[in-house]
């Protein structure tokens, strides 16, 4: 009988991480997953269903660790949306670099990409909803259905932002992975300069400014 192990859902992660880097290549099954850690298949199911359920909350857990570093710093809170996500992809990518055999694994595991970004899955929920929450300011639209389509694209367009800095990272030779923050700290900046508001709204002020001027001048 295998022996009896306290766990958590970490546990289950450290104990996963371990195993594919350790050999290579997934568990056969949970039982035999289960039975080389000293727990009973029967516990593994009360975090997880299955392992594909696991994958993805690993990339999930990266998320949530960058988050709680974030949080704990009392100046980050006092940082603007561009300052912010800046923090956040230098410490995200600073967890992943930590656990980059693994990373490096997963995303390669498959012939096909599309399997492997399944494990993609709860980060991306949790990010997209990070983005919406860092108020990054946009052109207003007085139009719900507009607007509603308008934040969709916002997010969508920093998803796929992070996916092509993880690429880059991914494929990133340089020493302590130095190519890759001058990549973060230049796309970052250029995605906000690119939709910076400042520019429009001068000119909407102006031409409103002609027009009480043409109107009071008739």
């Amino acid at each position: 009988m295998a022996k009896k192990t306290t766990l958590t859902q970490n546990t289950l992660v450290k104990f996963y991480m371990d195993y594919v880097l350790e050999h290579n290549h997934a568990p056969k099954s949970i039982y035999t997953f289960a039975k080389s850690n000293g727990f009973e298949e029967a516990d593994f199911y009360q975090f997880f269903a299955n392992f594909e359920v696991l994958e993805s909350t690993i990339f999930s857990l990266f998320f949530t660790n960058t988050l709680e570093t974030l949080e704990s710093s009392k100046d980050y809170p006092t940082y603007d949306s561009r300052n912010q996500l800046l923090s956040f992809y230098f410490t995200f990518f600073e967890n992943l670099t930590a656990n980059r055999s693994y990373v490096v694994y997963a995303l390669n595991e498959s012939s096909n990409q599309l399997e492997n970004l399944k494990k993609l899955k709860g980060l991306r929920s949790k990010f997209l909803n990070y983005i919406d929450q860092l108020d990054i300011e946009v052109l207003q639209i007085k139009n719900k259905q507009l607007e509603q389509i308008k934040d969709s694209v916002v997010q969508e367009t920093y998803w796929i932002q992070l996916m092509l800095t993880l690429k880059f990272w991914l494929d990133d030779t340089s020493t302590s992975f130095e190519k890759t923050d001058i990549f973060i700290e230049k796309s970052i900046n250029a995605s906000f300069d690119l939709i910076n508001i400042s520019p429009l709204k001068s000119f909407v002020d102006f031409g409103k400014f002609l027009i009480k001027e043409k109107i009071s001048m008739n």
